[in-house]
Formats: structure tokens, sequence, C-alpha cells
């Protein structure tokens, strides 16, 4: 089912695509929340500290896989709304062909770097193995997570956020069940927790890829399509790659933090692990509104509608700084028992909370300047500009770099912690100038038609 956004009041329209992806973000955390509930649960604390450390290197490469599908996908939106079925199935075909392309790139390249790059994150040796064997079997498995990420663009782009929520909540039901089945019945550990994402993911993929062939004509590209185009390749590229730049760009920062993390012990890094997972599980409506700026503002900007993306924003800005405001009470509300879930009877929890609230306490107070920063970002990438969206997660960078040095200088773990708001605020304050210009640069191009019409194809 398409939905075309350039119509309606903004608020609804923008909220009625959002909550399914809300929904599926929510389920998305819960599966990967499984992985580790289950591991720490049936395998040990130590194992669920494995898992954890890898957190940021996953970030790193599922991040980059998602920027750079996303950024595929922004040419289709852009399609959609200027009603160029045509280019939306060459932007399809294309996109798919580039993907596979950068699957073989980015599953090389980490499985070559994997070794180094735990040994630089100063990873304790007492859970390196399991952190080796888990991240090593994501990244040779990376196809599923690239291509369900893809399909998913792909429906978002022409207005379809219900059919990625169904497949991502069979997907996460299967991950569940195969965690249970492999780490417990089969006594794999944290490969079988691995081998379980990746499959799910797999079926996801598939289920998406077989919805827009049999259900979506309009998107399933012809055998004419099947080629890659020059104009094509350079357009998704430029958005695909500064996307995907970003994301890595992001995680480099979560990396060095995870590096200060990993300091203070096995406890510290599991604590802060449980932790995260579940501030990642309530900030994903941030991430929703994001994703529904990117196609609200693609469509909209395709039509050449300036005035609605600036309206879409403000709507979206409104019900983001009252959803980070709930997001707080509710993490501060949930972090105890949330962490009674990762953790067995035999683990002493008086040691650990400290850990799980330092970091949480100091995290909560800058959710509003979080959750802007998805909805500046998104909106610019939806209208084509890659550069200061990436610019933004460079901003973020630095600021991590320098609270972790400062932590890892005078061993101070509240530092450490501190590295998420301080990038937080910088990237906040970066993208919200940054949205300013390239408002003021689109408005320029409207009153220069044949200027926005070129960009838009």
């Amino acid at each position: 089912m398409e939905k075309d956004m350039t119509k309606g009041r903004p608020l609804p329209v923008i909220l009625k695509f959002m909550l399914p992806l809300i929904i599926g973000n929510i389920f998305q955390q819960l599966y990967n929340m499984a992985d580790t509930i289950i591991v720490g649960r049936y395998v040990g604390a130590d194992a669920l500290a494995a898992v954890g450390s890898t957190g940021t290197i996953m970030f790193l490469i599922v991040g980059f896989s998602q920027g750079i599908t996303a950024g595929f996908s922004v040419l289709t939106s852009q399609r959609f709304g200027a009603k160029d079925t045509e280019g939306v199935k060459a932007s399809v075909a294309n996109g798919i062909l580039l993907s596979l392309i950068f699957t073989v790139l980015i599953s090389g390249l980490s499985m070559l770097s994997m070794h180094s790059l735990l040994k630089l994150m100063n990873t304790p040796d007492n859970i390196f193995q399991d952190a080796y064997t888990y991240v090593m079997i994501i990244s040779a498995g990376i196809i599923a997570t690239i291509f369900y990420n893809l399909f998913s663009s792909f429906l978002r782009a022409v207005g379809n956020s219900r059919i990625p929520l169904i497949f991502l909540v069979f997907s996460a039901v299967l991950n569940v069940a195969l965690d249970l089945v492999l780490i417990i019945n089969f006594k794999m550990g944290v490969a079988g927790a691995a081998y379980a994402t990746i499959f799910s993911q797999g079926i996801s993929a598939i289920l998406c890829l077989i919805y827009i062939y049999v259900r979506m004509p309009d998107l399933a590209p012809d055998r004419r399509h099947w080629k890659l185009h020059g104009r094509e390749s350079r357009n998704q590229l430029a958005m695909g790659i500064p996307m995907a730049l970003q994301f890595a760009i992001t995680a480099s920062g979560t990396m060095i933090m995870q590096a200060a993390i990993n300091l203070f012990g096995s406890d510290a890094v599991a604590s802060y692990t449980a932790a995260s997972k579940l501030q990642n599980l309530v900030t994903q409506g941030m991430m929703a509104m994001g994703q529904t700026m990117a196609t609200y503002s693609g469509q909209n900007f395709g039509k050449g509608d300036i005035k609605r993306i600036r309206q879409g924003v403000k709507a979206a800005l409104g019900a983001s700084v009252v959803y980070a405001v709930g997001a707080a009470v509710l993490v501060v509300l949930l972090l105890k028992p949330a962490l009674g879930l990762f953790f067995t009877g035999d683990v002493d929890m008086s040691s650990m909370f400290p850990w799980a609230r330092t970091y949480i306490y100091m995290s909560i107070i800058f959710y509003i300047p979080l959750s802007t920063i998805f909805v500046f970002r998104n909106t610019m990438q939806g209208c084509g500009y890659g550069f200061l969206p990436m610019m933004g997660g460079v901003s973020e960078l630095i600021a991590r770099l320098v609270v972790a040095m400062i932590s890892m200088a005078v061993a101070s773990y509240p530092l450490a912690c501190f590295c998420d708001p301080a990038a937080w605020f910088t990237a906040a304050v970066f993208t919200g100038v940054s949205y300013l210009f390239v408002m003021k640069d689109i408005r320029k191009k409207y009153e220069n038609p044949e200027s926005l019409s070129h960009s838009a194809k």
C-alpha cells in the first residue's frame, strides 16, 4: 500500500506513517535484546559482556549498511513524489545492484579487520574469544541485514511503513525462538545468538522482496531496468555514501566510548550494555520520526512543495520534544526491573546497578537535543543533502573523542558515560543550524524551478 505524503495536514500524516515504524523499531530492538537477555541468563555475565562489547562495532557495520541503503532509496522517494513510475523502477534496480557490490566490500573488510579492531578497543581478555566469534558471524552474514534494510527502505520511500513492520515482527518472533533453541538446546553460546539474528533477518528480506513483486508492481523493476545506470548510480552514491559515512563516523565515536568503558572491567561493560539496550528501546520513537521525515521531505521535495516541508519539520519537532520527555521518565522507571532480565540470580545486582544508573541518569537530561537530531538530519537527507548531515556525525565524533580521551586519562567512569550526551548536544546544535542553511538554499532553488526540477531527477 503506497502513501502519498504530499497531501493532508502534516502532523496526522507524519504520526500515522510513524506509528508502524515505532513498533517495528521496538521489535527490532527487542530481538536484539533477546540475544543479550538469553545469553546473559543462559550462558553467563561474561558472555553478555562479550556480546555487549561488540555493540559499537555492530553499530559501525550495521549502521553503515543502513546508511548506504537508506541513501539509495532517497531517489526512489523523490521520483515517487514527482509521479515518475519509470524512474522509481530504475532506481530500485540500480540500488539492488549497488547493494550487492557493497555487500561484498563490507563483509570482506569487516572480517579482515575484526581481530585488530577488538584489540584496539581494549576488549577484556576473558571475553575476547566470545566477542570475536559473535561479530565474525554477523559480518559474514551481513547480506541479510543489507537487503532487509534496502527493501524496507524502498517500501517506506513510497509511503508503505506497514508491511516492513509485519515482516519485522515475524522476524523478531523467529529470532527469539531460534535463540532459545540454539543457545539452550544446542548449547551454541554466543554463536547461536549470532546465527539466529542473521537467519531471521534473511527471512525478512526475502519476504519484503516477494511482497514488492507480488503486490507493488510500480516498485518492481522490469527486465530492461537490470543494469547499472550512470545517472542513477551517481545520484544514489551521492546520497548513500555520505549517509553511510555519517553512520560510520558516529559509530567510530561510540567505539571510542566503548573503549573507555572497557577499561573499567567486565562488570561495567555488562551493566552499561544492559542499560544501553533499555535506552535504545525507549528512544526508538526518535529514530522512527527521523525515518518518517526522510520519506516526508523526499516526497514533498520531489513535488516541489517546500512550504510543506517546513510545516512538517515544525510539527515533528513538537512531537519529538513530547516523546523525549516521556522516554526519559519511562527509562528511569524501567531501569532496575530491566536489569534483572539480563542476569541470573547468582549475579550481585547491587554491584551492577550503580554502573547502569550513572550512564542512564546522565543521558536522559539530553534526550530533547537527541530527538531533534533525527528530525533535522533526515529532513536534509530526504531533500538530497548528504554532506551536512555527515558533518553532523563528525561533530559527534569529535565530542565523543575529546570526552573519552579525558575520561581515560583521569580514569573517570562518569566522564566516559558523558561521551553520549556531549555528542548529542554538539550534533543537535550543528544539525539545527545546518537545517536552516539547507532550507535557505532550497528556497533559492525553488525560486528557480529548473534547478529544483533537475535536482529531484
